[in-house]
């Protein structure tokens, strides 16, 4: 069966809502699941969640899951890999793991559907990860225009090994990532290997300066497109060979 053949199925959660092309109704239901249970134990918003209640001072980080403890570790260390650009806590402190917990819930579900599907796109409020390709043609992700939300600025084509794509900006949900200096991009999308790559840095250089961009883009393993504040954009070679419209002309 291709991958057009078979509903576009989609579902609200963490904010934001899933879409899901190639697996059918009882995997989406799994899917669904992956995110559920990371919502569930790390939202901010609900005051029954583990990190809620690590904040309200009702249950110390000690005690919590080793799960929870272990994702907290894996924040630090991207803390460290970005120089403080991106940051599992809050300006007062207090920890807040949602700059990565969504890209482990995309990553989790891609190995679930690795394991039953050899064509998919999973999409979650800007992180896409995608398998093999869509009835034989590669993957496409559109790269919305920051200062037109009804336009694209580039559309992305994905083949393996960059499957996954993620973009964080400013356009629609406002400030909401931690800034560490005078901002200088307004969004930033980066294609990586693996989702959770792509998303911490996409969020940390739209917290950093061109310094994080350069530092980011260094080693070649990742590709990059931004936009400043300015209205001046940077696109990496390897974004520029990916680019299915203007970039890569």
């Amino acid at each position: 069966m291709t991958v057009s053949a078979v509903p576009v199925r989609t579902f609200p959660t963490m904010g934001t809502v899933v879409s899901l092309r190639g697996a059918d109704a009882e995997t989406a239901a799994r899917v669904r699941a992956v995110f559920a249970g990371y919502d569930h134990r790390y939202s901010r918003y609900d005051p029954a969640s583990v990190l809620s209640r690590v904040a309200a001072g009702t249950l110390r980080l000690a005690d919590t899951p080793e799960e929870v403890r272990d994702v907290y570790a894996l924040a630090l260390t991207w803390r460290d890999r970005t120089a403080g650009a991106f940051t599992p806590h809050r300006p007062d402190g207090t920890i807040d793991l949602s700059g990565v917990v969504k890209a482990l819930a995309v990553r989790d579900a891609g190995v679930l559907l690795d394991a039953v599907s050899p064509d998919w796109m999973l999409s979650a409020g800007g992180d896409v990860l995608v398998r093999g390709t869509s009835d034989g043609a590669p993957w496409r992700v559109g790269v919305v225009d920051p200062d037109r939300r009804d336009a694209l600025a580039d559309v992305v084509q994905l083949d393996a090994p960059r499957r996954a794509v993620a973009t964080s900006g400013t356009a629609e949900r406002g400030e909401h990532v931690w800034r560490r200096s005078v901002p200088t991009f307004a969004q930033v999308t980066v294609v990586a290997d693996d989702i959770v790559t792509a998303d911490v840095l996409a969020t940390a250089v739209l917290a950093g300066d061109e310094a994080d961009l350069a530092r980011t883009t260094a080693d070649g393993t990742v590709d990059v497109l931004a936009f400043g504040v300015d209205g001046r954009a940077w696109a990496t070679p390897g974004l520029a060979a990916r680019s299915c419209s203007r970039m890569g002309a």
